[in-house]
């Protein structure tokens, strides 16, 4: 039997219509998952979809909002109801602030704990009684390397994504005893629409960043796909709770 094998398996995928949430989406489809893309903006989910779909994975949308409680219980009745559960949830949505702190306002504050951590437990919570019910199921969380690290410029963005590495971790410990695994991926500096204005604006940004990678590039959305399925696979059954760095060695040195 193929451990990493997903066939049969229902995933959800927050934000799986763009960047490295669409990377894992192929990913997950590649290796047989049913799949179920989250989002807001429903023209690039239906691209998505169809990209997919043309690889053969049984695709479907759901309009979703996670910073919406009642969104997020939609978004998981709507799996259930078309797919008859949920097995995986990625929890890939989020947005992203640069921004000295002193400058940051409590609206800018707000949006970034809503949009990074609040809008993962919503999505966690939905999907937790059909997992429950089920007898298990997967949770993967996209932190960041601000979860770990201090950033400058990106305070807020930086708190809630430390939020998501001890959210995986107080998840993991309440719900392993239903045999639900919650688990983190730390995305480093990728090559996405969310930092094509950074690397744009900041001379001399992107070299800086390729200059201190040890594997000397910046990552893509395709380079999550393999850990994304490992954690929502059966190989992954005896690990849950951590946070493990994708980065291309970049937060391995001083």
């Amino acid at each position: 039997m193929n451990p990493f094998d997903l066939t049969g398996r229902v995933a959800i995928v927050t934000g799986g219509n763009r960047g490295i949430g669409f990377g894992i989406a192929r990913g997950l489809a590649a290796a047989g998952a049913t799949l179920v893309i989250a989002a807001r903006d429903a023209a690039k989910a239906r691209d998505a979809v169809e990209a997919l779909r043309a690889t053969g994975a049984e695709t479907s949308f759901v309009e979703t909002d996670i910073v919406e409680q009642a969104s997020c219980q939609r978004l998981a009745e709507a799996a259930v109801e078309r797919h008859g559960r949920i097995d995986i949830l990625v929890n890939n949505a989020g947005r992203a602030l640069l921004k000295p702190p002193e400058d940051c306002t409590l609206d800018e504050w707000n949006a970034m704990l809503a949009g990074n951590l609040t809008g993962a437990f919503l999505c966690a919570q939905a999907v937790f009684p059909a997992m429950r019910d089920q007898g298990g199921g997967k949770i993967v969380n996209i932190g960041s390397l601000a979860s770990v690290l201090g950033s400058r410029l990106g305070t807020a963005y930086a708190a809630s994504k430390g939020g998501i590495l001890q959210l995986t971790r107080s998840l993991a410990v309440s719900w392993g005893v239903h045999r639900i695994q919650v688990n983190a991926i730390l995305p480093g500096y990728t090559n996405t629409d969310m930092t094509s204005m950074a690397r744009a604006t900041r001379q001399g940004f992107e070299e800086a960043v390729v200059a201190r990678t040890p594997l000397g590039r910046w990552g893509e959305p395709a380079d999550f796909a393999g850990l994304a399925v490992f954690l929502a696979s059966s190989a992954s059954d005896f690990i849950t709770g951590t946070g493990i760095p994708v980065d291309g060695g970049y937060s391995i040195q001083l």
